[in-house]
């Protein structure tokens, strides 16, 4: 019998997408009485629970009454597997759509080796839909980077592997493993959580698994930049609190610092192709609370409202 399968799709607004993700979960050839779709809302403002349930009825909607982020949003839906007595649970981005066999390809992965914490699919881009936007994670322990393999052109040139992290964009999690290495870090409100869980993982003795048997499309833009106040400011402070949660070195923080985030702050002065005001500001405003100790949501501000 195949192992029970809670897919958490976390929510918040982005209606159309949502609808699109569940309708390609529920083409999946996984069979249907093992796998459930958990919508988990972070209180959205388009209608979100009351279209997914009437557009899907079998699908298990969670309201949480506030946006409680990335990582305190899927810990509701991981909390909900656990009590729930799941094997395994898929985080999936709403923005996403995945091939029919995605779930059997990444079930059959983790079922070959009980030490496998986390599996995650070949990622491509929606919009050119050959294009790789993530094929695993890496981590530069030297440079403190974190980016994932990918943007090319997908030849097969990307072999199932032991990666240092699966972004929470999909990303199937052992449950059993959650008692061993907790959930997701919730200082992060989102960006990073998903890497420094991973890292908690293989320090704990489980590996993290790359499969390109599995396909997902992720709605992502092509020419994403580094322009808007919340995202330079989640990705510096959160790299930083990255660092000081998995206590990276010194001199990974001298390079991570004056070589990584100088050069990026000199870049949206100066380079036309970055140049940006909202970086600038976002970018400041992470060094400051990081230093300040101000984790969880962004200010108001920064995200526009």
């Amino acid at each position: 019998m195949k192992p029970r399968v809670a897919i958490i799709v976390l929510t918040y607004n982005g209606i159309a997408d949502t609808l699109a993700c569940l309708a390609s979960l529920y083409r999946l050839a996984y069979p249907s009485e093992r796998y459930a779709v958990v919508v988990v809302d972070n209180a959205s403002c388009d209608g979100t629970p009351a279209r997914v349930r009437n557009a899907f009825p079998q699908a298990i909607v969670i309201e949480n009454g506030a946006n409680l982020g990335f990582a305190a949003g899927n810990n509701v839906g991981l909390r909900y597997a656990q009590t729930q007595d799941y094997d395994y649970a898929l985080l999936l981005n709403n923005d996403t759509e995945v091939a029919p066999d995605m779930l059997t390809q990444l079930v059959a992965a983790a079922e070959a080796d009980p030490a496998i914490a986390a599996v995650g699919p070949i990622i491509y881009y929606y919009d050119a839909p050959q294009r790789v936007w993530s094929a695993g994670g890496i981590i530069d322990w030297q440079r403190g980077i974190c980016r994932m393999a990918g943007e090319e052109e997908d030849h097969g040139q990307y072999p199932a592997r032991v990666v240092d992290f699966i972004t929470g964009c999909a990303m199937l999690i052992r449950v059993t493993a959650l008692e061993t290495v907790g959930l997701l870090d919730e200082r992060f409100f989102m960006y990073f959580e998903e890497t420094e869980w991973c890292v908690r993982a293989t320090r704990a003795g489980y590996r993290c698994l790359f499969t390109p048997a599995a396909k997902v499309w992720h709605k992502i833009p092509l020419n994403a930049r580094f322009d808007r106040e919340y995202l330079a400011y989640y990705m510096t402070r959160n790299r930083l609190l990255f660092l000081r949660a998995t206590q990276a070195n010194w001199r990974t923080w001298l390079d991570a610092l004056i070589r990584q985030d100088l050069r990026t702050y000199l870049s949206l002065w100066l380079r036309p192709k970055w140049r940006t005001r909202k970086g600038r500001i976002g970018m400041g405003l992470g060094w400051i609370d990081f230093w300040r100790g101000r984790f969880g949501p962004a200010p108001a501000w920064v995200m526009g409202k």
